[in-house]
C-alpha cells in the first residue's frame, strides 16, 4: 500500500469504491448484523477482522477518515478562543483510537495524550502512521483499564466508541470512563444521535437522549449538550456533549 493509497488520495472515487466493497464484506461477517452477537458482545473478533481485512488500506476501515473528527476540531476551536493554552499540559485519554487522527490532534495542541484501542492491529497501524509521535499508544480494554489510569486524566475523548457497543453495555462503559477521569475532569462525547423511541436495530447504535441520564448515574454531569443537525461533513444527526466528573 503506497503512501498515496494510505491517505485515500484525497478520498477520490476509488477510495470510496474500496470503502463500499469493504463495508459489504464486513457487514456479512458482523455478528451484530446477523443476530449472532451473544457469544461476543464486544465484537472483538469482528473488529480484529476489520483491520486484518484492510491490509493497510485505510479505505477499508469504515470509521477511518484520516483527519480529526469535525466536531472535535470545532470543540477545540471554541476552547482555544477562550484561552490560548487551553490544552497545554492536559492529560488526555483518547478512547478507541483507531488510526490515531484524533489523538494526534490533541497532541498537536500541547496535550499529553494516551490513546488506546482493544485491537492490536489498530494500535500498530497508528504507531506506523505517526512514527515520531509523542502520543502513548496502548492496547487496552475499556472495561478493565490499567490501574494507573484510574483518576488520572483531565479530559477523555470519546468519539464513536459508545455507539459501537450494544445498548445494554453503555451504562457500564460510562462508569469505566468516569473512573479514569480525575475529580473535576471532563469527557467529550461525540456520537450519532436518535430520538428516545426511535429503533436502532444494528450497529452503529445511535445514542438516545437517555444516555445523559445514564451518564449522570455513572457520575458524569452534563455541562453542555448539543444536538447537531446533519450538515457539511456530518451526514447524520449527532450529539456533542461535555460531561464532567464531580470535584472531590
Amino acid at each position: 500500500m503506497s503512501a498515496a493509497q494510505e491517505a485515500g488520495e484525497g478520498k477520490d472515487e476509488d477510495f470510496f469504491a474500496r470503502r463500499a466493497a469493504a463495508r459489504a464484506r464486513l457487514d456479512a461477517l458482523d455478528p451484530a448484523k446477523n443476530g449472532e452477537n451473544g457469544a461476543d458482545p464486544l465484537r472483538k473478533d469482528w473488529f480484529e477482522a476489520v483491520y486484518e481485512d484492510a491490509a493497510g488500506d485505510a479505505a477499508c476501515v469504515p470509521w477511518a477518515h484520516l483527519a480529526p473528527h469535525p466536531l472535535i476540531l470545532s470543540f477545540a476551536g471554541l476552547q482555544l478562543a477562550g484561552e490560548r493554552e487551553a490544552f497545554s499540559g492536559l492529560r488526555v485519554l483518547d478512547v478507541g483510537c483507531g488510526l490515531g487522527d484524533n489523538a494526534e490532534f490533541f497532541a498537536s495542541l500541547g496535550a499529553r495524550v494516551c490513546a488506546f484501542d482493544f485491537v492490536a492491529g489498530a494500535v500498530e497501524w497508528a504507531r506506523g502512521r505517526f512514527p515520531q509521535s509523542a502520543v502513548d499508544y496502548r492496547v487496552a480494554d475499556l472495561f478493565a483499564p490499567p490501574p494507573e489510569w484510574l483518576g488520572a486524566f483531565d479530559l477523555v475523548n470519546e468519539c464513536y466508541t459508545l455507539q459501537a457497543l450494544a445498548p445494554d453495555l453503555v451504562p457500564e462503559a460510562l462508569g469505566a470512563l468516569a473512573r479514569v477521569l480525575r475529580p473535576g475532569g471532563a469527557m467529550l462525547l461525540v456520537a450519532r444521535a436518535r430520538d428516545e423511541g426511535e429503533a436502532a436495530a444494528d450497529p452503529p447504535w445511535p445514542l438516545p437522549p437517555g444516555v445523559f441520564a445514564q451518564a449522570e448515574a455513572a457520575g458524569l454531569e452534563p455541562a453542555a449538550i448539543e444536538d447537531v443537525a446533519p450538515a457539511g461533513a456530518l451526514a447524520t444527526r449527532h450529539w456533542r456533549a461535555l460531561l464532567r466528573r464531580a470535584p472531590a
